[in-house]
């Protein structure tokens, strides 16, 4: 299960460095989460390539003797009986290098991820913060775009956990419900 070395920058890179046939189911993967996913931006993430919607929607990566999908363990738990055909652990389902990939199953996993991504964006319009920007804003009693949009931007930044980043995403919700920051 040795994973080789693989230090790339980005997903193409990740990629080429593996043996051509390794190579081809991988870039199978890649292009079945791209179709039912288009939507979502990848990048390498952990050290493997991740596709990237609302959150971490799928990660994948290869190894010596198979090909490991990582879509999280409630896929795993909806889809029970469709991956007990293969090696599964937390949140992670073990493809076989010698066996044809299920592209079939893993468009229906991804479709599911996507769609449970962006209910939950729906839900929470903070799904898209890191974990530490989300808890800071809980922390201060802010839920909803309508209740961010009572503190001034300087205020927001001095909460522990939100970022640079953080604060691009959280004016681009404000923007999204036609509101801004308080004035200072």
């Amino acid at each position: 299960m040795k994973k080789p070395m693989n230090k790339a920058a980005s997903v193409d890179a990740y990629i080429k460095g593996f043996s051509p046939s390794t190579r081809k189911l991988l870039e199978q993967m890649r292009k079945t989460i791209r179709k039912e996913a288009p939507g979502a931006s990848e990048k390498i993430s952990y050290g493997i390539p991740t596709f990237f919607l609302n959150g971490n929607l799928v990660h994948f990566a290869g190894y010596d003797r198979h090909i490991g999908f990582y879509p999280g363990g409630a896929a795993l738990d909806t889809f029970k009986k469709e991956v007990s055909a293969f090696e599964t652990s937390k949140g992670t389902i073990r493809f076989p290098l010698d066996k044809p990939l299920p592209t079939a199953l893993i468009a229906k996993i991804v479709r599911a991820r996507a769609a449970r991504q962006t209910a939950d964006l729906v839900q929470n319009p903070f799904a898209d913060l890191p974990a530490p920007a989300r808890r800071a804003l809980a922390a201060a009693s802010i839920s909803s775009p309508s209740r961010l949009s009572k503190f001034t931007l300087e205020h927001i930044a001095r909460l522990h956990g939100i970022g640079p980043k953080a604060l691009v995403t959280l004016e681009k919700v404000l923007r999204s419900e036609g509101l801004r920051f308080k004035k200072g």
